[in-house]
């Protein structure tokens, strides 16, 4: 899904949500799953990568060419992680049920 795709259907969610076809959860869950989709299926040379560890920043997830490059830019956005302590699963691997890389 391209940029304007998931903005086009971010639209149709919220105009749901304000005509009263949609309640609050059920707009949570289209934009959670809108946003899943643009994130797992992203163009190019980057994926999406949840955190798993450390706990503080578990959930979190960034954009990243690989593994590697994933712990480097939690490394970067958070103060105090340090190498080898960051764990991480790419998002498309984790929803599918696949293994990790």
């Amino acid at each position: 899904m391209d940029r304007i795709s998931a903005l086009r259907n971010l639209e149709d969610a919220l105009e749901s949500f304000e005509d009263g076809e949609t309640d609050l959860e059920g707009l949570e869950q289209d934009v959670r799953g809108i946003l899943r989709t643009y994130a797992t299926e992203f163009e190019g040379e980057l994926a999406a990568y949840r955190v798993s560890s450390p706990e503080r920043v578990a959930g979190a997830v960034v954009m990243a060419t690989g593994e590697r490059d994933a712990r480097e830019r939690v490394q970067s956005l958070f103060d105090g992680i340090s190498d080898g302590t960051v764990g991480i699963d790419r998002v498309a691997d984790v929803e599918a049920g696949r293994p990790r890389e």
